[in-house]
């Protein structure tokens, strides 16, 4: 089988068409009487099989196909007559007319329109008027077969080939070949019907006919869109062109339900799929993804794939499917597969919120081990540099030492369960906190009488030392700069102010709210202090922020 370029198939379409024309041009001109007329339009069937639009060239018909294409050809030949051509000129005219609107090409678009001038004029100024029998029009019609509509479908040929990117299956608007048909049909009857009630001659009743279904399109074509309160026959038509008599609306909430009860995608898919092979036009489906594939219904020859990211729908129907059911199918194929992946970011999203709920925990033990490894550390510089006074500091931190120790596994035992806070009277754990820092060259501020306040130890003991063991990395890099902690009791605030550089804008407006990068560590200690702080019902912020005055404050949230 030899398939044709685009370029080569439109020149074949071309000649086909004008020699499809000048056959039924000599069988009308001939007459049905004619003993020329028949094998005449025997020439033009099989030059119109060929040319046709309906079937793909490369479609090898069926047998069922070729026998009513045989039976109905003999039989219209059998009986030939004037009303049989009729028929005939008007389908071809309405086809002809479908092909218009296929093409984007002004030439294509110039030929397919002269084809269309020649069939009405046939039509119009021969047929018709011996179908009826009409005398006028006699020496005009045989006027114009003999000399007008040759020299039209001359023109033609000579029209000038432009090459177009057009596949055969784009074949015919079937939707705009109905309404030619309609239109040319009432135009033909609107004429006689003009004759008989009005008694006035055929080109008479032809032109009022012309006349008022002109009016009629120009006032359907201004009322197509809104106007004057109006909502315009487009959003009718629209709405009647999509009812198609489907299940469109009960589908529509079955998928809405199911999405609701089902969670996983899964399994939302199966039965979202086995809803949509319910659908009376289609025999079955079967969909593939990355969590699997299934099937549902039986397969057939008419299928549709729809493909979105993994997810892959085919669609068997029982039968070719036409264009305005096909639309259908696409926008539920899309619909479905639009629930489906909302499912899967639905599932990853609380995926990732397992993950962040783990890293967070796991980051603020991570901080709490860190912060009493340094303590330790500092129990054990004060051991080196002072040892008469070492039992004393030991005694009354190593018991608090060990409580942190107990607590944090305990959190790594049952990360799930969040333990009750440890309180302790302020005064104390201001001395205490003292007495674990007192070798590291800090300045302390505060009130004379701080009061037995309860305040979760926990809690300050890791800002605390996240913040000091902060400022003292920073003193690493800038020597000599003061690092100052404070606390006020009315209302509650610690503060921890270091006098070297200031932060930089950038990182300052993100620091306390996300993860920043950090050269000594890892960069999460702020955020999940910040964290950590806001869930115990306090508040830690960048309270100042310049060069020589850089202070952090965490102090209790008032409620109103």
């Amino acid at each position: 089988m030899v398939t044709l370029s685009p370029g080569r198939w439109l020149a074949c379409d071309r000649w086909l068409s004008v020699a499809m024309l000048l056959t039924l041009h000599f069988a009308l001109w001939a007459g049905v009487q004619s003993v020329w007329s028949r094998p005449l339009l025997y020439a033009h069937l099989g030059l119109f099989l060929l040319w046709q639009p309906l079937w793909r060239g490369e479609e090898k018909l069926r047998t069922s196909s070729v026998v009513i294409i045989i039976g109905v050809s003999a039989l219209a030949l059998l009986w030939l007559n004037w009303w049989v051509l009729a028929f005939w000129v008007s389908g071809l005219f309405s086809l002809v007319g479908g092909r218009v609107f296929v093409f984007q090409s002004v030439w294509q678009r110039l030929r397919y329109l002269l084809a269309m001038g020649y069939l009405l004029a046939v039509l119009l100024f021969w047929v018709t008027p011996l179908l009826f029998m009409l005398p006028t029009t006699g020496e005009a019609g045989s006027d114009l077969m003999q000399i007008v509509l040759p020299l039209l479908l001359l023109g033609m040929v000579f029209v000038p080939h432009e090459s177009e990117r057009l596949k055969k299956t784009q074949a015919v608007d079937l939707i705009y070949s109905m309404l030619l048909f309609m239109l040319l049909t009432l135009l033909v009857l609107g004429s006689l019907a003009f004759m008989n009630l009005g008694h006035a001659d055929y080109f008479e009743a032809l032109l009022r006919t012309l006349f008022i279904m002109a009016l009629l399109l120009f006032v359907l074509g201004w009322l197509w869109n809104p106007r004057l309160g109006f909502s315009g026959f487009q959003a009718i038509f629209s709405r009647y062109f999509l009812n198609i008599g489907t299940p469109f609306e009960l589908w529509l909430k079955q998928l809405a339900k199911t999405a609701q009860e089902e969670s996983s995608p899964a399994t939302f898919l199966k039965v979202a799929t086995g809803h949509l092979a319910e659908l009376p036009w289609l025999s079955g489906l079967t969909w593939e993804c990355d969590e699997g594939h299934g099937k549902q219904g039986a397969s057939s020859p008419h299928r549709i794939e729809v493909a979105d990211h993994d997810l892959r729908l085919i669609l068997f129907a029982h039968q070719r499917v036409a264009p305005s059911v096909l639309m259908h199918t696409h926008l539920l194929s899309q619909m479905l597969a639009y629930f489906y992946q909302s499912k899967r970011r639905e599932q990853r999203l609380h995926e990732m919120a397992r993950l962040q709920a783990v890293h967070e925990t796991g980051s603020r033990l991570t901080h709490d081990l860190k912060n009493m490894l340094q303590s330790l550390f500092a129990l054990i510089s004060i051991a080196e540099q002072q040892p008469a006074q070492a039992q004393a500091i030991l005694q009354r931190q190593l018991p608090v030492l060990a409580q942190r120790i107990e607590l944090t596994l305990h959190k790594l035992k049952t990360p799930q369960l969040e333990a009750a806070p440890t309180t302790m009277p302020l005064a104390a754990w201001w001395s205490s906190l003292q007495q674990r820092q007192q070798y590291r060259n800090l300045d302390w501020l505060s009130e004379d009488k701080l009061g037995e306040q309860a305040i979760p130890a926990t809690l300050f003991d890791g800002i605390a030392d996240n913040l000091i063991d902060n400022a003292r990395n920073k003193r690493l890099r800038e020597p000599n700069i003061a690092v100052q902690i404070s606390l006020r009791v009315r209302p509650l605030r610690l503060s921890v102010c270091d006098s070297g550089s200031a932060i930089p804008q950038g990182v300052a407006e993100q620091l306390l709210h996300t993860v920043v990068e950090s050269d000594d560590g890892l960069g999460v200690g702020l955020f999940q202090a910040a964290r950590w702080a806001e869930q115990s019902g306090y508040c830690l912020l960048l309270q100042e922020n310049r060069t020589g005055r850089v202070c952090f404050e965490l102090h209790e949230i008032i409620k109103s």
